[in-house]
């Protein structure tokens, strides 16, 4: 990966050092591996701009998107973004990924932590379960300093883990797009946006 190339792809710079650190570490080492890394980033990154979740809902975005076991309407009319007040992210985070829920599916068992593990990172790491498995993965405490997610090379290196994690180089090296998305979304959403970007990728790192 050069600066160039980066260029091109209209990824700033600063990504190149984090970027090369995640390729290296976990062998994401092939244009189809590296263009499929690249271009599922900038779909969940908004083009590397965005490392961390946004949860400014609507409140009736929140009564359809989530079930009543993960946010009450009481609380989606109290932190939900509506004409008397703006949203209350930290509120929504502690609803939707807190609770018996939280508790079960991402390891959020002390109050705040929806909060404090919201999702971060360049592929959105979610939940303390989440952030410890990183932690002792990359020997660096998030549990402590979650907000360092926020930085270009953890948030890449998160990813990277992340991606190791769910052997998504295999997928890569197919070019299953499809299969590959499934395993970072839980769905397609996005697959063709995805694809745009992971053969805009193909192209620049082929040329």
């Amino acid at each position: 990966m050069t600066p160039e190339q980066l260029s091109s792809l209209h990824v700033s710079e600063e990504w190149l050092e984090p970027l090369t650190a995640a390729f290296e570490r976990f062998e994401i080492n092939t244009p189809e591996r590296q263009a499929a890394f690249i271009g599922q980033c900038q779909h969940e990154s908004g083009n590397f701009k965005r490392v961390v979740e946004n949860l400014n809902y609507r409140e009736s975005a929140l009564k359809s998107l989530f079930g009543r076991h993960r946010i009450s309407e009481e609380d989606c009319a109290k932190y939900g973004r509506n004409d008397d007040h703006p949203a209350d992210q930290d509120g929504i985070a502690n609803c939707i990924y807190g609770g018996e829920w939280g508790a079960k599916n991402l390891g959020n068992t002390e109050e705040g932590d929806g909060a404090k593990f919201k999702g971060r990172g360049l592929i959105q790491l979610t939940g303390r379960a989440n952030y410890q498995k990183l932690s002792d993965a990359l020997s660096v405490d998030f549990i402590d300093s979650p907000e360092l997610l926020e930085e270009p090379m953890y948030a890449a290196l998160s990813a990277g883990w992340f991606w190791d994690s769910k052997n998504l180089n295999q997928y890569a090296d197919e070019q299953d797009w499809t299969t590959l998305t499934k395993r970072i979304n839980g769905g397609t959403i996005g697959l063709e946006d995805r694809v745009a970007h992971i053969e805009s990728a193909l192209s620049v790192l082929n040329a």
